[in-house]
């Protein structure tokens, strides 16, 4: 095999060629993960000093060169500050695709369904899925999480623990007009309703619909950073939505829910 080829009268290197796909592959995807979020302007923003600087030191300017390599030679330091968020959501992605993820072939190889029962699961989903039905017809506003790991990070301080099994009566009771745990979030890790009244992060992404409310928001902000489900039920047009991945997908029926919900708890471990 050769190791050049030519185009063009040019001469490449094929790792020279692997190089740049490389570079242009991760691009793609920092373009992907940022549109539509108040990171992609400071992104742009950090494209031009840097091109700055590569035109200022062509052009011989000794004194904007040296402020611009001050400011470069801190910058990989800032950009870890400034884009954690969208970091931890890149890696986040890159973890799904691994072969030893909960997806993969090789989990699906050496785990496979026989050996597997559901029946918790299958349980859980349909306590969530009789709850949601239930408040969508009372028009009960509710924003459920369901996390695929208990390492979910949130605000224990404001939070009410529960520690109480999946229970479609709990569940509507909790978020009940008169309750005072209505306000806030309800998380479900595993077969355990963890804890309500959870303040969630508000997302800040401007594409998001200006008539979507703060539990919309909240549920697109805590799918921004962590590999969870959140589930919205209007309180306005009793309706129900939800989040992954930092989408929103809106006014879905209780059967795509309720696929989605076998999506994430069931068919991501096959």
């Amino acid at each position: 095999m050769r190791e050049v080829f030519k185009f063009y009268g040019y001469e490449f290197r094929w790792l020279e060629v692997l190089d740049l796909l490389i570079v242009v592959f991760l691009v793609i995807q920092l373009y992907r993960l940022l549109r539509g979020s108040l990171a992609f302007n400071i992104f742009v923003g950090l494209l031009m000093i840097y091109a700055g600087f590569f035109l200022v030191r062509a052009l011989r300017m000794p004194i904007l060169t040296n402020i611009l390599q001050n400011f470069i030679n801190v910058g990989l330091i800032a950009i870890i500050i400034i884009f954690q968020p969208e970091i931890r959501k890149f890696l986040l992605v890159l973890g799904k695709k691994t072969p030893l993820s909960k997806d993969s072939f090789l989990t699906k190889l050496f785990l496979p369904d026989k050996f597997k029962s559901y029946k918790d699961e299958e349980n859980i989903i349909n306590e969530v899925i009789t709850a949601v039905g239930r408040m969508m017809g009372t028009h009960t506003g509710a924003l459920i999480v369901v996390a695929t790991t208990y390492r979910l990070k949130f605000d224990t301080a404001s939070s009410i623990p529960i520690d109480a099994n999946v229970s479609a009566k709990l569940i509507e009771s909790i978020f009940n007009k008169h309750s005072p745990l209505h306000d806030g979030a309800l998380i479900i890790v595993g077969s355990k309703m963890l804890a309500a009244k959870v303040i969630l992060p508000v997302s800040e992404n401007p594409d998001l619909p200006t008539r979507v409310g703060l539990r919309h928001r909240s549920a697109v902000g805590i799918t921004e950073h962590s590999d969870n489900l959140a589930i919205i039920v209007s309180e306005e047009r009793g309706t129900v939505s939800y989040a992954q991945d930092g989408n929103l997908t809106q006014d879905v029926s209780l059967e795509d829910l309720k696929v989605k919900l076998y999506e994430v708890l069931i068919d991501g471990y096959a």
